[in-house]
């Protein structure tokens, strides 16, 4: 199937896309402000340089697209039916990338949060509200204490479409 639009319209219509600073963060960023917190910005020094970093919370906090990061189970997340094959190598690509910087913050002792477009969408259209994540950064403390007998992360998927990822630590400190 060819395009429907030229290929210099095209190129415009994506260099368009914007990486940071788009309407999901932005929307993000005014209500975690407005809560009270305080916060960088896409710090190249970490990881993936997440959307938003709670230094005080030990939080970082990626905005993901459902699409370009394959959320599991959402509408948005479709493959496009003409090159598919590298559309997909293109999104196993992100999922890996997304994978290995999670896993070296949480290494790092950070705690992930990572918030998709489509939560956000919900929130946006007042469906939904963040007050459980607000209360989440309050109540616990920069650092959680896990037994040390888990591998892994606990993950916590919520409805709201965000999950949540507590590095592991280890020892018996509280």
């Amino acid at each position: 199937m060819t395009d429907i639009v030229d290929k210099a319209t095209r190129s415009r219509m994506m260099s368009g896309i914007q990486a940071r600073n788009t309407r999901p963060e932005r929307l993000l960023r005014s209500l975690l402000h407005r809560a009270g917190f305080r916060f960088r910005l896409h710090d190249k020094q970490l990881p993936g340089s997440p959307d938003l970093i709670l230094p005080r919370y030990r939080t970082v906090i990626f905005v993901h697209g459902c699409y370009w990061h394959r959320h599991p189970r959402c509408k948005l997340a479709y493959t496009p039916k003409t090159r598919t094959e590298f559309w997909q190598q293109k999104f196993n690509g992100n999922v890996a990338r997304d994978r290995r910087d999670t896993d070296a913050l949480l290494q790092a002792g950070w705690r992930v949060v990572i918030v998709w477009e489509c939560g956000l969408r919900a929130v946006a259209k007042g469906d939904k509200n963040l007050d459980w994540l607000i209360q989440e950064l309050r109540d616990n403390p920069p650092t959680i204490v896990i037994r040390a007998d888990v591998k892994e992360g606990v993950r916590a998927t919520f409805s709201t479409g965000i999950r949540i990822e507590w590095p592991v630590l280890t020892g018996n400190s509280r």
